[in-house]
């Protein structure tokens, strides 16, 4: 897929009724959509949502996803399906706007919903768009983004060359249990021309036990053109199947936003650093299950992301963070120091990108690695069980401090393409405290984020 597609933010405020209830609740949903072309107004448009929905007493979800059919002309709708937990059930909101000339700003304005649980009715609402205070806001928050081909970029880079390494990894966290999960496919190809080797693992951190994970492989690579592949085990776009030790899983991937380069773009196409990373989409939900010793854990729109690396290897000392900010924000952070023997005296180079309200900061990648000191270079401190990054671009400044709680990380070591040992600490259930600062003739707070046990993060090194 290529071209331009579209991007938009809309608040929509009211009261759901929940059967049973002799009350109604105020209701408020702050949605993001992401549609892969720009709307006709003659025809139908499909776009993605994600967002926060927000119950009275009942909810407060900031992972909602679902779609959104915007056919205001060709079938006179404009249909909302958002999926988000409540007392930890999972409820679909289903509902459309139907837009008639004879009163179009009621129309247009006016949402009329039904609540289901497993396809059973559970409630019914009415939202409303607040023309007042969310017109301007609306019209502001439109973007028209380049897209590209995600599914390309989920495609083996490596042609046989010795001495590579190729990574797709997935995380996610179960909206209702807090479970976190870890799927980890590499390929390896040793710098001695020797056969490759594809290996892995899965882990899940649940919120109330201790962290179990399985190892498959190594056994022959049989990737194809569209992803990773070994004996019982792929990763293609859209799909996550596999085996391991007790475990077994299978898992349909979702994306819900455009590509997100933590490094500079050119180091995916032409890999001139030592390694490079990527998501394909900076979000994405997942549904299917992992089983393990006939239990079953059930993903439904669990919030999430795939990412790729290519390279010669790990770092000589690496830190890692994927922090779901929610209604749509995501926040990669990558700090590394180079293996190479004369790079190893630097301090760890930091690639951060935070994507907020659809745009992405900083608008260059590199410059929070290269920048210069104390302007546009990030500064990371890595450790165990604290780990920081902090930084200044332009008129803002961010500090990032993530927590792996030593019950809730994992250990595991493999071996890189020259033989040498890497060692990586993970937690699919960390914490994180994000603050953003704005410079206003002083430095004033602009946005926070906490994440209780719902950040991804790893500290690694060889």
């Amino acid at each position: 897929m290529s071209g331009r597609g579209t991007e938009f933010r809309e608040t929509l405020l009211g009261t759901f009724r929940f059967d049973g209830e002799g009350r109604t609740r105020a209701a408020r949903l702050d949605l993001r959509a992401t549609a892969d072309t720009v709307p006709r107004p003659a025809g139908t448009t499909h776009a993605r949502v994600t967002g926060r929905v927000r119950v009275e007493g009942r909810a407060d979800d900031p992972h909602a996803t679902g779609e959104l059919e915007i056919s205001p002309l060709a079938r006179r709708r404009i249909r909302y399906r958002v999926a988000f937990t409540a007392d930890g059930r999972r409820l679909t909101l289903d509902g459309w706007k139907s837009v008639t000339p004879l009163r179009p700003v009621r129309s247009m304005t006016v949402l009329p919903c039904t609540l289901y649980e497993e396809g059973e009715r559970v409630g019914v609402g009415t939202l409303r768009f607040p023309l007042g205070t969310g017109l301007l806001p609306f019209l502001a928050s439109f973007r028209f983004p380049r897209r590209e081909d995600a599914d390309a970029l989920a495609a083996p880079r490596w042609r046989g060359e010795p001495g590579r390494t190729e990574v797709w990894y997935t995380t996610a966290t179960d909206p209702v249990t807090g479970d976190g999960l870890w799927l980890h496919h590499e390929l390896v190809a040793p710098t001695d021309g020797s056969a490759a080797r594809a290996h892995g693992w899965i882990a899940v951190f649940p919120q109330d036990g201790p962290v179990e994970h399985a190892r498959f492989g190594p056994g022959p690579w049989q990737g194809g053109a569209d992803g990773f592949g070994t004996e019982g085990v792929a990763a293609r776009p859209g799909r996550l199947t596999g085996r391991a030790g007790a475990f077994t899983w299978d898992l349909a991937e979702r994306a819900e936003d455009a590509p997100l380069f933590t490094f500079p773009r050119w180091s995916w196409h032409r890999p001139l650093l030592p390694a490079a990373q990527i998501l394909p989409a900076a979000r994405a939900t997942y549904d299917g299950t992992v089983t393990r010793d006939g239990r079953t854990l059930t993903l439904k729109g669990a919030p999430g992301a795939s990412a790729r690396i290519y390279g010669h290897g790990n770092a000589h000392r690496w830190s890692w963070l994927h922090a779901d900010l929610g209604g749509g924000d995501v926040l990669e952070v990558v700090a590394a120091v180079p293996a190479r023997p004369v790079l190893r005296a630097l301090p760890p180079l930091v690639f951060l990108r935070l994507r907020r309200g659809g745009r992405t900061w900083p608008r260059r990648p590199g410059r929070t690695a290269l920048g210069r000191a104390g302007a546009g270079r990030f500064r990371a401190e890595l450790g165990l069980p604290v780990w920081t990054v902090t930084g200044r671009s332009g008129l803002r400044r961010i500090r990032v401090e993530v927590t792996q709680p030593e019950e809730r990380t994992l250990t595991l070591d493999y071996t890189d393409p020259d033989g040498g040992a890497a060692v990586c600490r993970n937690s699919e259930a960390a914490d994180a405290v994000v603050r953003v600062e704005r410079w206003w003739g002083r430095w004033r707070p602009e946005a926070r984020w906490t994440l209780e046990g719902t950040a991804h993060a790893e500290v690694g090194g060889r």
